[in-house]
C-alpha cells in the first residue's frame, strides 16, 4: 500500500515542501530511503523502526521504499524521521490517512518513540501558511514557535503514539495558540546598563549616534580603558525589535537550532561576539548544507569584533560584502542561498602591540615600523566601512574613585527612538530603509545637502585625510543623524565637523 505524507526542507532561511511517499510491498524485510537523502536521514531508517516497536505498533516486515520528492532536492537533518513513520503507519493500515494531506510532519524520534525538537521549525510554519497548508504537526518543544505564525493550526506532541492518536481522532486535541504581538510585548531587556559607566562621554556620544543611525563604530585605546565595557551596552540603547523585525531574527535562530530551549520569539536585539580565532565561514555561514554564520546571527543587532587587529586579515575581509549590501551569499555546487545580514558592526582594538601609544599613564614600547604594521592588518575598504572611529582615553585616578554614576540606557535609548522616528517619517517615500546607515548615493543627493560652509568644510577633511567617496558619504550620514538627533531638518557645519571628527584614525599607525 502507498501512503504519501507531507514535510518541508530548509534551504537558506526558506522552506521547501517535501512529501514522503512510503510504499509497503512483497519483498524480503528492508527500509530503502531514496531522493537525495543525507547520513542523518539514512539512518532514520533504525530510529524509525525501533521507534514504532517501543511505541507499540507493529513494524511491517516487508520491502518498504520511502521516497522523498523533489528527487533533485538534498535533504538532510533528522526532521523527516517523524513523516517516515506516519507514512509507514498509513501505509500498514494502523493510523487513518484522512488527514495526511492537510498538515505538515516534522520531528525527530528518539529510540522510545518521543519526540524531540528540530531546528528551523517557524521558516516552514510561515511557508506553510503560504502555500495553504492547514497546519502542522511537530514537536511539543517546537509547538509555541510554529504557532507564532498567525493563521496556522499547530498541534504539539510529545510522542509518535500521540501523533498516531491525533491522526485517528483528533477531536481529542488542541491546537497552540500564541499571540506574537503579545510575546514581544513581554520582551524586557536585562542587560549591562550605561549608567554603570564612569566617564567616557565621547564614547557614551559615538554609541548614541551609532544607535540612531545604524553606524558602524570602532573604539580604539589601551587595556583597562573601558572599550569592551561601552561596546557592550550599545543593546540597552537600541530601539526595540519590531514583531516583523522579531520574526526576521527567530528565523535565522531557528534555522541555526538555537530556539529549542529559548521559548517562541527572540525578543531582544541579537548581540554576537565570536572570538578572533573565529575562520570566515563561521563569520559568514557556510557548511555543505549552509548554515548561517555570526553576521546573519547578529541580524538587526550587534556584531561586536573585540580586539579587532587580532582576527586574520582575509577574515575581516569577508566583512566588507555584507557592511555594504546587508546581505551574504554563500554559493555551492548544487545550490547558492543568501542569508539576510543587517547588523551594526561595533569593535575594539589596542592603539599598538604593546597597547599604550598615546596612552597618558604609561609609555609604549613600540617601534614606528610595528604600529605600522599593527594598522596593516585593517584594509582601507574596511576602515572606509566603518563611520565612527573613536579614541578612549583610560580615565584617571579620582575619576575612579569620584566621578558619579553616568546617565542611565532607559532615556538615552528614548532619544534614540525619537530620533530614529525622524529618520522613518523622512523615508516614508523609501520604507525599505530602516536607519540612515541603509542610505544610498541617491539618498544623500536629497536628505544631506550642505550649505555653502559646511561644504568647504567636508572639502578641506577631504584633502587633509585623504578620505575617499565611500568615507565621504559615511561622513554625510552620520552628520545627518546628529542632526536628528538635535532635531534639525537642516544640516548644519557643527554637525559636519562632530562627523569629520570620528574620521581621525583611518590612517592611524
Amino acid at each position: 500500500m502507498l501512503a504519501r505524507v507531507w514535510s518541508a526542507s530548509i534551504v537558506g532561511i526558506d522552506a521547501v515542501k517535501v512529501g514522503a511517499e512510503v510504499d509497503v510491498s512483497a519483498g524480503l524485510p528492508a527500509i530503502v530511503v531514496v531522493g537525495l537523502p543525507d547520513t542523518a536521514v539514512q539512518e532514520s531508517k533504525e530510529r524509525v523502526k525501533a521507534a514504532l516497536k517501543n511505541s507499540g505498533y507493529a513494524f511491517p516486515m516487508r520491502r518498504i521504499v520511502v521516497n522523498l520528492t523533489p528527487a533533485d532536492l538534498r535533504k538532510e537533518g533528522p526532521s523527516f524521521d517523524l513523516p517516515i513513520s506516519v507514512g509507514i503507519l498509513a501505509a500498514s493500515d494502523q493510523v487513518s490517512p484522512q488527514m495526511l494531506g492537510d498538515y505538515l510532519f516534522l520531528g525527530e524520534l528518539s529510540l522510545d518513540g518521543s519526540l524531540r525538537p528540530v531546528a528551523g521549525v517557524l521558516p516552514i510554519a510561515a511557508a506553510a501558511k503560504k502555500l495553504g497548508i492547514a497546519g502542522l504537526v511537530v514537536p511539543a518543544a517546537n509547538a509555541r514557535e510554529a504557532a507564532i505564525v498567525e493563521g496556522l493550526t499547530v498541534y504539539g506532541c510529545k510522542s509518535l503514539a500521540e501523533v498516531a492518536d491525533f491522526l485517528n481522532d483528533p477531536a481529542n486535541y488542541q491546537p497552540v495558540e500564541v499571540n506574537g504581538l503579545e510575546e514581544l510585548a513581554k520582551s524586557r531587556f536585562v542587560g549591562p546598563d550605561l549608567k554603570d559607566v564612569k566617564g567616557q562621554a565621547h564614547g557614551k556620544r559615538a554609541l548614541e549616534i551609532a544607535a540612531t543611525g545604524g553606524h558602524n563604530l570602532i573604539f580604539v585605546g589601551s587595556p583597562g580603558s573601558g572599550k569592551t565595557m561601552l561596546a557592550r551596552r550599545l543593546p540597552g540603547i537600541l530601539p526595540p525589535l519590531t514583531f516583523a523585525e522579531a520574526l526576521e531574527v527567530t528565523q535565522i535562530h531557528s534555522v541555526a537550532g538555537m530556539l529549542k530551549d529559548r521559548g517562541s520569539l527572540v525578543s531582544d536585539r541579537p548581540f554576537r561576539s565570536p572570538h578572533h580565532s573565529a575562520s570566515g565561514p563561521s563569520l559568514v555561514g557556510g557548511g555543505s548544507f549552509p548554515r548561517p554564520g555570526e553576521i546573519s546571527l547578529a541580524h538587526r543587532g550587534v556584531l561586536f569584533l573585540d580586539e579587532l587587529t587580532e582576527f586574520k586579515r582575509d577574515v575581516l575581509e569577508f566583512l566588507r560584502q555584507p557592511l555594504e549590501d546587508g546581505y551574504v551569499t554563500i554559493s555551492r555546487t548544487r545550490q547558492s542561498v543568501t542569508f539576510p545580514a543587517q547588523f551594526t558592526l561595533v569593535a575594539s582594538t589596542n592603539p599598538c602591540p604593546c597597547g599604550y601609544f598615546g596612552d597618558s599613564i604609561q609609555a609604549c614600547t613600540c617601534k614606528p615600523f610595528q604600529r605600522e604594521q599593527y594598522w596593516a592588518k585593517l584594509s582601507g575598504p574596511l576602515m572606509d566601512r566603518i563611520d565612527l572611529q573613536v579614541i578612549v582615553s583610560r580615565l584617571k585616578p579620582e575619576e575612579i574613585t569620584r566621578q558619579p554614576l553616568g546617565e542611565a540606557s532607559a532615556p538615552i535609548q528614548e532619544r534614540v527612538q525619537a530620533g530614529r522616528d525622524r529618520a522613518t517619517h523622512r523615508f516614508k517615500s523609501e520604507p525599505s530603509l530602516r536607519c540612515n546607515a541603509e542610505m544610498q548615493s541617491r539618498h544623500l543627493r536629497d536628505w544631506c545637502q550642505l550649505d555653502d560652509h559646511s561644504r568647504n568644510l567636508l572639502e578641506a577633511a577631504i584633502r587633509k585625510l585623504g578620505l575617499s567617496a565611500r568615507a565621504t558619504d559615511r561622513i554625510l550620514k552620520v552628520a545627518r543623524t546628529i542632526a536628528d538627533l538635535a532635531g534639525e531638518e537642516e544640516i548644519k557645519s557643527d554637525r559636519v565637523a562632530e562627523a569629520i571628527q570620528y574620521r581621525t584614525i583611518d590612517r592611524m599607525q
